[in-house]
């Protein structure tokens, strides 16, 4: 019997084609919708690219945190900060830092580890149910993570943490330095200066890329429309619904529509009168190679906290990636900031690879003050506009579970 609730199958069209916009697509194919794909770039080119790789699906913590009020100082004027904030006379800048720091609360934070610790259980279910059925070749691996500390008042924060997650189902184990070592042998040199860490076992690796690559071949062959290489224009309105999305390579009809463009989102809503808390984090990467046989590559995925750095092995490479800088629409490369992340590498892992190899990367992630991504009808804006946006450093980690939560928006509750 057809449930009566359940919205026939329509045209939907997804607006974004990195990872979120992708596993959306997937979603909403598997939930028997046509699906119509828009983006400037290619598939999978734009944060998605080069991220950390991690699927950090039980280390969760939102960046937003009580702790940033006494690094505020540095953060404004310390050059060589991982977590750089630069004032800009640009008012949606100043309004999300206003929300960020008014975010910086325990009570926040523990709320926001709760939803994301239930997105990400979600989502890992949804990625590990893609992988199982496709077979796809992307670098995947489930070796564990381990988050270094350096020091001692850090390294209880995490233990804090570690408790609230441990209520809420995660299964991690706080370790000495020597335990570490037991873990990741390659830390052998550097545990003495750490003064301990967090392990999850269960956390996984995987090429994002190619991933989104992957989805990209299986939805074409699913017969999923592509307009990639369309600059989008606007989204015309009629009464209370978007009708179209005006593009480069002309108008695109559909019954709705899902905004997964990341950090070009609040610009495509807002003139609808949709105000998107989401602005640019910029974050970097090297990409490394490291051969099976190169001594001194990491197996587990390694985070050093205070740094704000993540290694994770990727096939036959190590991709190392961190650092957080509010500064806008700002994508340039800053040699700076690559010879920081390459000095971090050589200093934690000095025989992971060839680092005078190093393929460097920028990016902007797509944030809320919160770390809570926005997944849902757009507040106040037309009925049949799903937003889908502002995953921050944790697009690979959630975009499954948000895809599935969007599919089933669509199919039985969104009114088109």
């Amino acid at each position: 019997m057809e449930n009566p609730d359940k919205a026939p199958a329509r045209h939907v069209c997804v607006l974004g084609a990195g990872i979120v916009g992708l596993a959306t697509a997937w979603a909403l194919q598997r939930a028997g919708h046509a699906v119509t794909v828009v983006d400037r770039a290619s598939a999978g080119a734009g944060a998605s690219s080069a991220n950390g790789a991690q699927l950090s699906y039980a280390y969760v913590q939102p960046l937003a945190d009580p702790s940033i009020w006494r690094q505020l100082p540095g953060l404004l004027l310390a050059p060589d900060s991982p977590l750089q904030l630069r004032p800009r006379l640009d008012p949606h800048q100043w309004a999300w830092a206003l929300r960020f720091l008014a975010a910086c609360r325990a009570s926040v934070s523990e709320r926001t580890t709760r939803r994301l610790l239930a997105l990400a259980g979600e989502s890992r279910a949804g990625f590990d149910a893609w992988l199982r059925e496709t077979g796809a070749e992307c670098d995947y691996s489930a070796t564990g993570k381990l988050v270094l500390y350096a020091g001692e008042a850090g390294f209880a924060a995490a233990r804090r943490q570690m408790a609230l997650q441990a209520r809420l189902g995660s299964v991690q184990a706080a370790l000495s330095p020597a335990e570490c070592v037991q873990v990741e042998p390659a830390l052998a040199h550097y545990a003495p200066r750490v003064a301990g860490g967090i392990h999850t076992p269960g956390e996984c690796a995987a090429d994002c890329f190619k991933v989104c690559q992957a989805l990209h071949a299986q939805l074409l062959a699913g017969g999923v429309r592509f307009v990639l290489g369309a600059d989008i224009a606007r989204l015309v309105v009629q009464g209370d619904r978007v009708t179209a999305v005006q593009t480069s390579q002309g108008v695109i009809e559909a019954d709705a529509f899902v905004v997964s463009l990341g950090t070009g989102s609040p610009a495509l809503v807002r003139p609808l009168g949709v105000a998107l808390p989401v602005y640019p984090l910029k974050g970097y990467s090297i990409t490394v190679p490291a051969p099976d046989a190169t001594a001194g590559v990491p197996r587990v995925s390694v985070t050093d906290a205070a740094r704000k750095v993540v290694f994770a092995r990727v096939g036959e490479r190590l991709r190392v990636a961190g650092m957080v800088e509010l500064r806008g629409e700002d994508r340039r490369i800053a040699p700076e900031r690559i010879a920081s992340l390459v000095a971090t590498a050589r200093d934690v892992f000095p025989g992971g690879g060839d680092y005078g190899a190093a393929e460097p990367w920028a990016g902007l992630r797509p944030a809320t003050p919160t770390g809570e991504p926005v997944t849902g009808v757009a507040a106040g804006g037309p009925r049949n506009l799903v937003l889908n946006t502002g995953h921050g450093a944790l697009g690979f980690t959630l975009a499954f579970g948000s895809a599935e939560r969007v599919a089933r928006l669509v199919s039985s509750q969104i009114r088109l």
